[in-house]
């Protein structure tokens, strides 16, 4: 989800950025700053679009590619100052779509219309992008019943006026949830802020709804009059997210399954190192395991193109991800994790060099994807 980078983050965390400020051909440039969002290009043709997004400002931002509906077809989060980072899109129809910076990371953005000429593609309809796809949906699927079942105990333990079991439930609950959440933003409405926005993020005047209210209320100041409809609110938001990915028409997009295994350990690189994600109970670890099993769940899916077209890099990232498992396996107690307020600087640090490691590897996989 969209959230505010600390000025603490450890420096190295930087090796998902692009090593070039340059566009190279056929990519299209955007260069974004506080208050403008400028696109190259306004069109392409279909097939695979690649943006090169250089940010000027002094404000974190994003780039979004928003299709029919809202939909996202494609984002790339927590671009900071004076970095560039790529986007590999998949648009195979023809049509309108839009384009938008978030400087800030807040809001609807700075929008550009952008226009999809050309012949519609065919849908791989078998091979390993089929294969893929299919792979990958079933994990999504497993994992929003997943989350929907266990939302429904956490829900009915507030509802009951039993904190320490709701607590218990809050964080794994949350994992099912940061596993899939790249899918979660990908739909309209602000249905992930909705689900998941920290209290530090939210607008004055907006309504603050989802997990962190919730754990806000378990941990820190007691159920409120209105902790149970907020409830409510949670799991009516989430099986508005189940049924989104259960609709007939709702797809899998290998090579945004590629974007969205980067954006998961984005998410752990950029807030979750920091302890900024569940500050009132400081369950982050959980958060944090979940993210990169979700990028693990990702990159399996698309293994076998990984290995078809370059298996050194699929053994560099079984390497990378061995590693970071290993660290975080000092921080396990039972079923779940250690506090992460007993989690030192240093060790911090070391989790975040592993995390920096693996991203280096994994911001490889669109690109190998999408040529595929």
């Amino acid at each position: 989800m969209p959230l505010a980078v600390a000025a603490t983050v450890p420096a190295l965390l930087v090796s998902c950025t692009s090593k070039s400020d340059t566009a190279a051909a056929g990519e299209i440039a955007v260069t974004a700053d506080d208050s403008s969002c400028t696109v190259a290009k306004d069109s392409a043709e279909t097939g695979t679009v690649t943006f090169r997004i250089a940010n000027n400002g002094t404000k974190v931002t994003e780039f979004y590619v928003y299709g029919t509906g809202e939909r996202v077809i494609g984002e790339i989060e927590n671009i900071g100052p004076g970095l560039t980072r790529q986007l590999i899109v998949s648009v195979p129809d023809p049509g309108k779509y839009q384009t938008a910076c978030k400087p800030g990371m807040v809001g609807d953005g700075i929008r550009h219309d952008f226009t999809v000429t050309g012949q519609a593609q065919k849908r791989d309809e078998s091979g390993k992008l089929a294969e893929a796809a299919a792979g990958y949906k079933r994990y999504l699927l497993s994992q929003a019943t997943a989350l929907q079942e266990t939302t429904k105990t956490f829900v009915a333990a507030i509802k009951a006026g039993d904190i320490e079991s709701a607590k218990k439930q809050y964080p794994l609950t949350r994992t099912y949830y940061e596993r899939i959440e790249p899918v979660a933003e990908s739909f309209p409405d602000d249905l992930d802020p909705r689900l998941d926005l920290r209290e530090a993020d939210v607008a004055a005047g907006d309504k603050w709804t989802g997990f962190h209210r919730l754990e806000k209320d378990l941990w820190a100041r007691g159920l409120q009059p209105d902790t149970s409809a907020m409830a409510d609110q949670l799991l009516a938001d989430v099986n508005e997210l189940v049924t989104g990915v259960n609709a007939a028409d709702y797809a899998v997009d290998p090579v945004q399954v590629a974007g969205g295994a980067q954006t998961l350990l984005d998410e752990v690189a950029r807030t979750k190192i920091t302890g900024e994600e569940d500050t009132f109970s400081h369950t982050d670890l959980w958060d944090f395991q979940a993210n990169v099993d979700g990028s693990q769940a990702a990159i399996a899916s698309l293994r076998p193109i990984i290995d078809e077209r370059n298996p050194e890099l699929g053994a560099q990232i079984d390497r990378r991800f061995a590693e970071l498992d290993g660290e975080l396996a000092k921080y396990r107690l039972g079923d779940g994790h250690v506090s992460y307020d007993t989690v030192s600087g240093d060790q911090r640090s070391a989790l975040a060099r592993h995390i920096d490691a693996l991203s280096a590897v994994v911001s490889q996989v669109q690109g190998v994807v999408a040529g595929a």
